[in-house]
């Protein structure tokens, strides 16, 4: 490879260095996904009374306050960058679609963009519109725009950046699953992203360019093998699998920076909730000598911009229409209770469990499983708003899918009805699969006739699963899940999907059947 930066040469200035140095300060950030408001400790959103009492954390308030002041006390020589998906998550997506990424991105002095997956989440055109309203170039090496009118010329592989007299070269690729995952279209061509970026980075080398940063939309054990199979790279800021790299966080799945064959790799979390700052010293041969930094938490101690502030209240101001705005018409009551919902199947259960499942239907998918916690209210009769909607559903889950065998998935019902006595949110609705449970018998033995598909549970068989992404990395004790296979959790907000099911399927009427069954 190019240059391999131990471990000691990550902490510490290299003695006796006889070359020029070059210091370089880098906040990053990554799939902000429009929350312009602060979030609670679980993600959702957070109320201005919650926020007063220093409860919230994140919201693009205290991102200007925390950009301002990262860039006071750094060197001069600085960039931000960012890792992809500000698109979809809240209700001003819906709302502005790619409008206020632009505003705000612009605001903050971006330097340059890595496409994400859910930029194209309203297809090529809803791209398009966002990359013509900013000036920093958004990247990525491995899709072919050129078929498509709207994108054609507007996306770069690659960008030189000149920093205190110094060229950065800056490479992008995006996950080369987004046509499952989003809308790019076919006209959007994607090709292979270890090839893709190493021929833009050989193509930087042979210019000159001697520091080359990977910016990447791929997720953390993506980020990984292309550290391994790439060489001439000099770090790696990624996105896309929400992983919080820190050397301060216990909870941290590594650290900052995360080091792989001598390549540095950072990543800050999601939703605002982080930003990224990590400096550099460079030598005149592009090669690194020091490397330090971490994430640093958005929290009450960094103060909401004023300014900033005023413009998402105002910009909040038409999301009331949006919360009234009738979505579907139901012919009866929705039951949503949590006394019912935590103890047995219910008619919300079906509804948001059904709506997962169809949402997915032509990825390969059997069973959709949701936790009965996770459905907070229930739905009147007649006419039913997207507030309504939001209220059963409040937390901004987006939709996961994965593949785990027969015997997790027993393990999994086993879980939900372990604590069924105490009213606990785990209790699983599904669909796509029937079982019974006798809550009885010890925990760990209640479940039996589990069917899917019209067949009996197969243990060792794998199964396609969508869930939400509390579910699918271990909340409510669900931890067989955390490690399924071909895992993705950041689908479609479950709130949108349920409120899309209902209207597709107005007027609905609310059913229960024998998919739960209690002996």
């Amino acid at each position: 490879m190019k240059r391999l930066l131990t471990a000691s040469a990550a902490l510490a200035l290299t003695t006796g260095l006889a070359q020029a140095e070059f210091n370089l300060t880098i906040l990053h950030t990554n799939d902000f996904h429009d929350r312009f408001d602060p979030i609670s400790k679980y993600d959702g959103p957070c109320s201005a009374e919650d926020n007063e009492a220093g409860e919230c954390f994140g919201g693009i308030a205290r991102m200007v306050t925390a950009i301002d002041e990262a860039r006071g006390r750094a060197d001069e020589n600085v960039l931000l960058l960012d890792a992809g998906d500000w698109f979809q998550g809240s209700l001003f997506y819906t709302q502005y679609k790619g409008d206020l990424a632009a505003e705000f991105m612009t605001k903050l002095g971006y330097d340059a963009m890595a496409v994400g997956n859910h930029e194209f989440d309203d297809g090529p055109e809803g791209l398009a519109d966002f990359v013509k309203q900013v000036e920093f170039p958004v990247l990525s090496a491995n899709i072919d725009v050129s078929q498509n009118n709207a994108l054609a010329g507007e996306i770069g592989k690659s960008t030189v950046l000149e920093v205190g007299g110094e060229r950065i070269g800056i490479v992008s690729v995006l996950a080369e699953d987004t046509p499952e995952t989003s809308s790019p279209g076919d006209t959007v061509i994607f090709s292979p992203s270890a090839d893709a970026a190493q021929a833009e980075i050989d193509a930087l080398t042979g210019d000159g360019v001697n520091k080359i940063i990977l910016l990447t939309h791929v997720g953390l054990p993506a980020d990984k093998r292309l550290a391994e199979e790439l060489t001439g790279v000099d770090l790696i800021i990624g996105g896309h699998s929400h992983t919080l790299l820190s050397n301060d966080d216990e909870d941290a799945a590594g650290t900052y920076p995360t080091e792989v064959n001598g390549v540095p790799i950072v990543q800050a979390y999601a939703y605002s909730k982080y930003l990224g700052e990590l400096d550099i010293t460079f030598d005149d041969a592009g090669e690194i000598t020091a490397i330090s930094g971490d994430p640093i938490l958005l929290d009450a101690s960094v103060a909401e911009d004023e300014d900033t502030k005023a413009r998402v209240a105002e910009l909040a101001e038409p999301l009331e229409e949006l919360r009234n705005r009738v979505v579907a018409e139901a012919t009866a009551p929705i039951e949503g209770s949590r006394e019912v919902c935590r103890a047995g199947g219910c008619e919300m259960g079906v509804l948001v469990t059904e709506a997962m499942l169809d949402r997915v239907a032509d990825q390969g998918i059997d069973v959709a499983i949701q936790n009965g916690g996770g459905l907070r209210a229930s739905i009147d009769a007649g006419e039913v708003t997207m507030g309504e909607v939001l209220t059963v559903l409040p937390f901004q889950n987006t939709l996961s899918t994965f593949r785990v065998d027969g015997a997790t998935l027993l393990e999994a019902l086993e879980n939900g009805v372990s604590q069924i006595e105490e009213g606990a949110g785990r209790f699983p609705q599904v669909a796509g699969m029937s079982y019974a449970f006798d809550a009885s018998a010890e925990p760990g033995s209640r479940v039996s006739d589990v069917i899917v598909g019209g067949e009996p549970l197969d243990p060792g068989k794998m199964y396609g699963v969508v869930s939400n992404n509390y579910v699918r990395n271990g909340g409510d004790g669900y931890g067989m899940f955390v490690d399924a296979e071909d895992a993705y959790d950041f689908g479609p907000d479950l709130a949108d999907v349920t409120a899309e099911y209902l209207a597709e399927n107005a007027p609905y009427t609310p059913m229960t059947d024998d998919r739960i069954v209690a002996k």
